[in-house]
């Protein structure tokens, strides 16, 4: 038998790694990860590995695209991006954002998926509600009015409370008196 390849030592290392993790994945095609993430904040991460002829690549839906705010939204990415490990948002499109990653095969061990994997998880979880509060407060609020006035629950909207109080009055309570400038006579 020969060596084995640069292709199919990653394909092991992801194998290996995943199956260490205890991680839910499906293999559509020989080289192909569908890794499904248990998060928090964003309950399930799905998460695509793909071992290709030269590199694996890391594609992860993270949102849709924003309803509102869009040039905060994507600065706020952007500014995300620049510290994040071996991987970056990006947006298709329409605008969808994504996760995605490429590491060249040399580089795939079982430490670096489970590195990766771990990487996509913490930046979905850390990054996820504030992504939707700067591209969706709007419809969270209609949802949280929605909810709350039909008596349904608002649980899994509960780290978007600060929302639901009328952003006038949320204003004007946060205003303390040196905050206020004099009027000045010109």
């Amino acid at each position: 038998m020969g060596t084995e390849t640069e292709r199919e030592s990653a394909v092991r290392a992801i194998t290996e790694a995943v199956a260490e993790a205890g991680l839910e994945v499906e293999c559509p095609r020989e080289g192909s990860f569908l890794v499904t993430l248990p998060g928090t904040a964003k309950l399930k991460t799905m998460v695509w590995l793909e071992a290709g002829p030269h590199s694996l690549t890391l594609t992860s839906f993270f949102c849709r695209q924003p309803d509102e705010n869009h040039a905060g939204f994507y600065q706020w990415l952007t500014r995300r991006s620049s510290d994040m490990y071996g991987m970056a948002f990006v947006s298709d499109d329409v605008g969808d954002v994504y996760i995605r990653g490429r590491l060249p095969l040399g580089g795939v061990t079982p430490a670096e998926v489970d590195r990766l994997l771990g990487c996509v998880l913490t930046y979905t979880d850390e990054g996820f509600n504030t992504a939707l509060e700067l591209g969706f407060a709007t419809a969270i609020r209609k949802e949280w009015q929605w909810r709350t006035s039909r008596g349904h629950d608002t649980r899994n909207l509960r780290a978007f409370a600060h929302l639901a109080d009328h952003p006038e009055e949320r204003a004007r309570e946060n205003v303390t008196e040196d905050m206020i400038e004099p009027a000045t006579d010109q």
